[in-house]
């Protein structure tokens, strides 16, 4: 049976590199397209038919953060396939990034400078603001519109006879210190995307304890140092040049969903020769504090979906 393949944020970026990494690996797959901008996906459709003519690819509409748009995306997946079988949710956003020159040109000359340039830590300031749903931006297109997107999609995730991947673009940038069980939003911090890559770890830790035996696996991976829109608007391109960039997610794709730690981030890692290769990280986290996070996100789904339905009554 043909595979299906849904990438969220897969214009541009990580999102469009693993399509046609993916594609390169198995012409067979029928890879969907999950994007905010239809006619960017419709030319990026157009390129990867053009170099694997033989592909299927497709592209569903879909803006995550907006909790109403991810809905009406999962109706009509739901419509055109009777499951999926890999999900890279990668779609995302980092807001405003201000470069901190001075934590910049101090961290150069001080033992830290390789964490610093592969966490960011230290190196950004962001401002973040308020979607239509009321939620942080930086929260709702991470992780919460991801969420919204998998529990509407559970009856094409879950099968007992072959298991369903989740895979999530995290980052070395996650950090414990940035998130707080009470203001899991980051409505109230200046690092509203480390702290949502922190959440996406939390998340998948406990979609892992919740569905597991439904046949359903996450799995968090860092694409290493990439030339990107996000990256480009902190340093300028010929930085992250230098800088290597590397990629290797494809390699989940070729692993059995149930031999994978949850526990453990997947790194995308180049040797000095230029050899790609995949390190493997532990995760700072508690499965206690991944699950209350998880429940934190099922009472936030049942507000959003009571205002939804108030709204839509009114109008």
């Amino acid at each position: 049976m043909q595979k299906v393949v849904l990438v969220t944020g897969a214009s541009s970026g990580v999102g469009l590199a693993l399509c046609k990494r993916l594609l390169e690996e198995d012409e067979e797959l029928h890879v969907c397209l999950a994007c905010r901008n239809v006619g960017k996906a419709e030319a990026v459709r157009a390129a990867l038919l053009a170099s694997h003519p033989t592909a299927e690819v497709s592209v569903v509409q879909v803006d995550v953060s907006n909790v109403q748009s991810v809905i009406r995306a999962a109706r009509e997946l739901k419509q055109r396939f009777q499951r999926l079988d890999y999900v890279y949710l990668n779609a995302g956003i980092m807001p405003n990034p201000q470069l901190n020159f001075r934590a910049l040109f101090s961290g150069l000359f001080s033992r830290k400078v390789i964490h610093m340039f592969s966490t960011a830590e230290g190196l950004l300031t962001q401002e973040d603001k308020v979607t239509a749903d009321g939620l942080q931006e930086v929260f709702e297109t991470n992780v919460f519109g991801h969420f919204i997107l998998i529990r509407e999609l559970e009856p094409l995730l879950c099968h007992s006879d072959s298991p369903s991947q989740l895979i999530w673009t995290s980052s070395r940038n996650a950090r414990k210190s940035n998130f707080h069980l009470e203001d899991i939003q980051h409505s109230s911090g200046q690092e509203p995307y480390s702290s949502s890559k922190y959440a996406i770890d939390l998340l998948s830790v406990a979609l892992n304890r919740n569905f597991n035996p439904r046949g359903l696996y996450s799995s968090v991976v860092c694409p290493g140092t990439m030339v990107t829109n996000m990256t480009c608007g902190i340093l300028p391109p010929f930085v992250w040049t230098l800088l290597m960039p590397i990629i290797w997610l494809v390699w989940l794709f070729h692993q059995q969903p149930e031999s994978l730690n949850p526990l453990t981030k997947y790194l995308s890692a180049t040797t000095g020769f230029g050899s790609n290769y995949v390190t493997t990280q532990k995760m700072d986290l508690d499965e206690d504090t991944a699950e209350k996070f998880y429940q934190n996100l099922l009472e936030l789904e049942k507000h959003i979906r009571v205002t939804i339905q108030k709204t839509n009554n009114q109008s």
